[in-house]
Parts: structure tokens; sequence; C-alpha cells
């Protein structure tokens, strides 16, 4: 018997051991980049034509200043960008749990077919609608506004299903019945009680709609033309695009540097629901 417990035991080590190193590669492989980046943001375009080289270099400072004093209206973009990204998270996750709440909560004839609709536009791809919604969007004007951006994003149907899933898993119905029999509203009970006990899931898909509408180009590159509204992503291609004469690479990677900086912030802050969230939303108790 103890030689079968020390075979487990050196068994179980062995995974472990195996199990931490995977982590640690994947970990490296992931953070490679990042320092990629920094290196060459150090870099002058001078530097960076004669190929890459993992030493630092001594241009960061010079390649920043070079950035500042350009045409591109740098920390415009980033509040522009911060404004849109910010909303979408904030509108997102608000809505998107309310309907999942609506669906969650409540019997009426039609709910299985809402849920099956909604799940149904999750296979509509974007680019299929951008004609039509670059046409709505000049009737209406808004045109070069930051609005077409934002309000779209209380309709999304990904982040409905993940809170819908996770509502399963935490939200009792005994729950918001006990709190209509102690008299309090629908909107009370959503707001006092299930957004509460959504935080985990909240802070899960706050992170990625901010992550998914910062990075996002395709839609801005439509709408924004005027350099006063832009967001960073179609000034990183703006600067990527200049002539050759104008072309610096040492500011590009500067920009890119400087436009993931407060996605790493927003991820520090939120990071600790990531876990949590995406665990117990896999399971329905």
């Amino acid at each position: 018997m103890d030689e079968v417990k020390k075979r487990k035991t050196a068994s179980v080590h062995v995974r472990r051991a195996v199990a931490y190193a995977v982590l640690v590669f994947l970990t490296l492989l992931c953070l490679i980049w990042f320092y990629i980046l920094i290196i060459n943001a150090t870099r002058s375009h001078s530097e960076l034509s004669k190929g890459f080289t993992p030493i630092p270099s001594t241009h960061l400072i010079q390649n920043w200043v070079n950035l500042l004093h350009g045409t591109l209206p740098v920390f415009r973009g980033l509040a522009n960008s911060l404004i849109v990204a910010g909303s979408n998270a904030v509108l997102c996750t608000y809505f998107s749990t309310m309907t999942a709440y609506a669906i969650h909560a409540y019997n009426f004839k039609l709910k299985k077919f809402m849920f099956t609709f909604i799940l149904a536009v999750m296979m509509i791809p974007t680019q299929v609608t951008a004609l039509g919604f670059i046409q709505l969007m000049t009737k209406m004007k808004l045109m070069d506004n930051l609005l077409p951006l934002i309000l779209p994003s209380i309709a999304a149907p990904v982040t409905f299903f993940y809170m819908k899933q996770y509502m399963e898993s935490v939200l009792p119905m005994s729950l918001i019945e006990a709190a209509r029999m102690d008299g309090a509203g629908e909107f009370r009970t959503f707001n006092i009680i299930v957004v509460p006990l959504m935080k985990p899931a909240i802070a899960v898909q706050a992170i990625f709609t901010f992550v998914g509408s910062w990075n996002n180009y395709f839609t801005p590159a439509l709408i924004l033309h005027k350099d006063r509204v832009k967001t960073l992503p179609i000034l990183i291609a703006q600067l990527r695009a200049a002539d050759w004469l104008k072309f610096d690479m040492g500011q590009v990677y500067v920009m890119i540097l400087f436009s993931i900086l407060p996605v790493v912030i927003v991820y520090l802050f939120l990071s600790k629901y990531i876990v949590g969230g995406v665990t117990a939303g896999g399971v329905k108790e």
C-alpha cells in the first residue's frame, strides 16, 4: 500500500511539474510580444530598418516627442477611444444583463422564440450590415459622430448569452420572488439584488467589451473621417500609411505602446473577477 501511495504521489508531482512548465512556456510566449514592442519603441527608424535586436535603445523619449509634435491629435484620439470603449462597456453589460434577467425571470409566450432569435443575430457578421448601417447614419446625419459607435453596443447577443448562462447558475428564482413579496419593484430588484450578484460576470464582459471596442477599426473607419473624432486604431493606421518621407516606424511603435496602456490598466483592475466569473458561468447548479 505504501508503495502504491508513493507512486501516486510521484505521478501527481510529475503532472504538476509538467503543467507548471507548460504554463510558464505559454506565459513567456504571450509576454514576448510585449517585450518586442517595448524594445522597438525605444529604437529609431534607422535602427529598426536594420532588423530586430533584444537590446533596448535610447530613442523612446525622442520618438514620443516626435509623435506629439506631429500632425495627429494623439490625446484627442485617446479621449475618443476612452469615451467609446468606456460607454460600450457600461451600456453593453448593463442592458445585456437586463435582457438576460427578463428572459430568465419572466414567463411569456414568445420567450423561447426571443431567446432563439437573439442567438440567431450572433450569426450575422458586421460586414454584412455595414452598407445599410452607413446609409442609415448618413440619413440621420450622424457621420463623424461617436454615437454610432456607442448606441449599437446596447444590443450585444454574445454578452446576453453569457449573462443568461451565468444567471442560471447564481440567481435562484426564490430570491426574486422573495424580493417581490417584500414589495420591491422590478427595477429595484434588478439594480439592488441582481446586479450585485452578477458582478463577476459583468466585470468579465466589461473587459471583453472594452478591449473589443478599443481595438475596433472596421466600424470607426467607416463612420469617422475628421481627425478630431478619430479613435486610436484609426490614427495608428493613418500614421502607418504616411508617405515614405514622413514615415517613422519608431513613432508607430510608440503609438501602439501608448494605445495598449489603458487596456492593461483596465485589465489589472478587473482581472480578479475573470477566473471566478468564467468558472461560475460555465457551471449550472
